[in-house]
């Protein structure tokens, strides 16, 4: 069990983070540039010694200023995989592994054998005399994820783990990481930009905006009620904010209005939307949606199979469309387009 209260000062940041970390759970601190997601993973790691507050492992104080208390990295039941890896690059690929082991020392024969035995449980046995440099990105990421767990840490953190790799590449690793953290029995926090990588690998969701914590929950919960732009643009939703004028009308900060299926209380409302639920049209559309108005096409990228599109005006919002509706349309920036959503799919929540 993690319990850490950090407090410190870097820079231009000031970072007051309460984490609460169980056994066996995956968390994804999640959060744009400069929040601070990764100083976070230093400070729990001591990397970056704290300036007040206190970090707790399974009853053990790690560090506290007040008390005095700092215990080395050396001597935290912690492993970490960076971003980039941090391989030692005239190491084989079996002394990578074995490093911690012998760092804490063990005999080198011995590091040697517990650090095979994990390379071959990562598919990399035919690799152990290679050095880093001959390894693909996905070959080192799975090195050095051995790396962090051979020396049985009670916390592994890991800063991006996937980043560094290709689309194809990290579909593969993700799915063969999941698989490693379930086998994992510590908490494991997980720092990551890829929306994807917390859907499908954490249990919860910590976003994480200069310095604070501003959202927490399942990602259902975060999605459901998103707290900022940011994370509905993370989540890929539109998130909009108005105020009630009327018990089914909001009208919205950006000056259009939108009707919802369920009555609301007067004040201030935030709106969440799906892109899918968002249906565009050449010509005002008739027929059942309650909510139509008119736009312009900001902007149109491709996404797998499909479309967004980015609609500027007095209900800005994105659309996710096929790309054969974006030639059947003759959609392009600057295009005056017609949008709709129906009443019930208008999600609303009082703020």
């Amino acid at each position: 069990m993690l319990l850490a209260d950090l407090r410190l000062g870097l820079g231009v940041l000031s970072l007051e983070l309460d984490l609460r970390l169980a056994d066996g759970e995956i968390v994804a601190l999640v959060g744009p540039n400069g929040a601070g997601k990764t100083t976070a993973l230093r400070a729990l790691a001591g990397l970056t010694p704290i300036d007040g507050g206190r970090i707790e492992l399974d009853g053990v104080v790690l560090d506290d200023p007040g008390e005095g208390r700092f215990v080395d990295v050396a001597d935290r039941p912690i492993g970490m995989v960076f971003q980039d890896h941090l391989l030692f690059p005239r190491l084989s690929a079996l002394d990578n592994v074995a490093f911690g082991l012998r760092a804490g020392g063990m005999s080198k024969a011995h590091a040697r054998g517990v650090a095979s035995g994990w390379l071959e449980r990562f598919g990399l046995s035919a690799m152990a005399g290679a050095r880093p440099a001959t390894l693909s990105g996905g070959q080192r990421q799975r090195v050095a994820l051995a790396r962090a767990l051979v020396t049985a840490p009670r916390l592994l953190l890991l800063d991006e783990p996937l980043a560094a790799l290709d689309a194809t590449t990290r579909g593969e690793i993700r799915a063969e990481l999941r698989q490693h953290l379930s086998d994992f029995e510590g908490g494991r926090l997980l720092v990551t930009h890829d929306p994807i990588d917390a859907l499908v690998l954490a249990d919860r969701i910590l976003v994480i905006e200069g310095g604070r914590i501003i959202q927490r929950g399942t990602a259902a919960e975060v999605a459901a009620r998103p707290q900022s732009r940011y994370v509905a643009d993370l989540l890929g939703i539109n998130l909009l904010h108005g105020t009630t004028i009327d018990t089914y009308v909001v009208r919205l900060d950006a000056g259009g209005t939108l009707t919802v299926a369920d009555s609301l209380p007067r004040g201030p409302v935030d709106l969440v939307i799906r892109p899918q639920a968002v249906a565009l049209h050449r010509t005002r559309p008739g027929g059942s949606p309650r909510n139509a108005w008119s736009g312009t096409v900001a902007d149109l990228q491709p996404d797998g199979h499909r479309v967004r599109v980015t609609l500027a005006g007095p209900v800005p919002v994105t659309a996710e469309v096929t790309a054969d509706a974006v030639v059947e349309l003759d959609l392009a920036r600057g295009t005056d387009i017609w949008a709709s959503v129906k009443a019930v799919d208008v999600t609303a929540h009082p703020r």
